[in-house]
């Protein structure tokens, strides 16, 4: 893989990211003592930050690596999203006002860390009836037609809150035929959603077992020829890459189990967004010309730097490139 070139055609990319997004709320702080109201530690919060979650993450790893990314997805007219939209212009994602739901609550995660443990997560959201209308008007849809047509490929991240339905995926997927890019999924099997003839999913361990039905109890000793050939029965993907977490990553075409690539992470600190990350990075070297096998490998390393910072995460190209040197 010659890194310096991928990326340099990596910058000249633009991918539209459409899904479910989210605004992720720390608060950081130490706890030393038990509440006297109830068997529970007292946190003294002394930092509070935002950052972009969701589809939001796998638009902030785009535009990180140096590509140009676009957003579509329900973000609410109130405080949270005030501090979400506020979020993606710094971090020069793009976001059409056109999107935005008045009716609905911005998804909002806040997680409260004590010395780099996560205590508890709150979630603030709407029920999916309510996400779902941001995809109801046809007027968006010709809106979002024009967003395919400029975009090199189509990222579809999908958290199960609304947003992705199948008949969304459904023609989106011929929107993306008609124009030729190229689209991926970040499928989460519990939201139901079909699809067909994708060129690019992302599941991982847990998620691939579920679309292959079969069970995820035992799921260390899994027959991955057998979950990609069912998997690939089922959906028929073009390529196939399922991320197996400390094992690192497996990659199918056709059914076929190709490869799977040991993890390139040094150090594992937090794992959530990682998928986030490895989607992007994948789609960004694949719409480059980068083989499946290259696009692993790259998206493999963008990973292994992610999994070692706490919290979301992205990478840049210069921190990619000091990594894989030292590798």
């Amino acid at each position: 893989m010659n890194l310096p070139s991928l990326l340099k055609k990596i910058a000249k990319r633009r991918l539209l990211v459409i899904g479910d997004v989210m605004l992720d709320h720390y608060f950081w702080g130490d706890a030393t003592r038990i509440s006297p109201e109830a068997p529970v530690p007292v946190v003294n919060v002394f930092n509070a930050t935002d950052t972009v979650g969701g589809a939001a993450n796998v638009a902030n790893n785009i535009s990180a690596l140096g590509a140009a990314a676009e957003l579509v997805g329900a973000i609410g007219s109130d405080y949270n999203g005030d501090k979400l939209r506020a979020n993606l212009r710094e971090r020069r994602i793009e976001f059409d006002e056109q999107f935005l739901l008045s009716e609905a609550k911005t998804i909002t995660k806040t997680r409260v860390i004590v010395r780099n443990q996560q205590l508890c997560r709150l979630d603030h959201e709407d029920s999916q009836t309510v996400y779902r209308k941001v995809l109801e008007t046809e007027g968006r849809w010709k809106l979002l037609e024009e967003k395919i047509a400029r975009a090199d490929g189509i990222i579809l991240s999908d958290y199960a809150k609304g947003v992705l339905t199948t008949a969304v995926i459904s023609r989106v997927a011929k929107l993306a035929r008609r124009y030729r890019k190229f689209i991926a999924l970040d499928p989460k099997p519990a939201s139901g959603n079909q699809f067909r003839d994708l060129d690019l999913i992302t599941p991982n361990r847990r998620e691939a077992l579920e679309l292959a039905d079969l069970a995820s109890g035992a799921d260390a000793e899994a027959d991955f020829a057998k979950v990609c050939s069912r998997i690939w029965a089922k959906f028929s993907p073009k390529n196939l890459v399922v991320t197996l977490g400390s094992d690192g990553m497996l990659t199918s075409i056709r059914g076929r189990v190709i490869r799977t690539i040991p993890t390139a992470a040094r150090q594992v600190y937090d794992v959530s967004g990682a998928g986030d990350t490895v989607i992007a990075a994948l789609t960004l070297a694949m719409t480059s010309g980068a083989s499946l096998e290259h696009a692993a490998h790259f998206a493999n390393a963008a990973a292994g730097v992610v999994v070692g910072k706490l919290g979301t995460a992205t990478v840049t190209p210069e921190e990619l490139t000091a990594y894989v040197r030292g590798s």
